[in-house]
């Protein structure tokens, strides 16, 4: 996944269970990868320029996230068996 251009691409990304996922931010300001809702398991640092954050999916259903610092930087991955 890269973070560029205050958006997430892709904005929807399909990965079977036990995937690990990758976003890396390639914009000058920092972002976070955090999960909607409460109980999520997604909660990055804020990632300064080049930084990554790594996720590794074990279960299947669909996780909604966005950026803290910019909570109009949405997207989803849909993890399936």
């Amino acid at each position: 996944m890269t973070i560029q251009n205050f958006a997430f691409a892709p904005t929807s990304l399909k990965v079977k269970t036990g995937t690990t996922v990758t976003w890396t931010n390639k914009d000058s300001d920092a972002h976070t990868v955090t999960s909607s809702g409460s109980g999520g398991p997604l909660h990055s640092a804020p990632l300064t320029t080049g930084a990554t954050y790594r996720y590794t999916f074990t279960k299947a259903g669909t996780y909604a996230y966005f950026c803290t610092i910019h909570p109009f930087m949405t997207a989803t991955v849909v993890v399936t068996p």
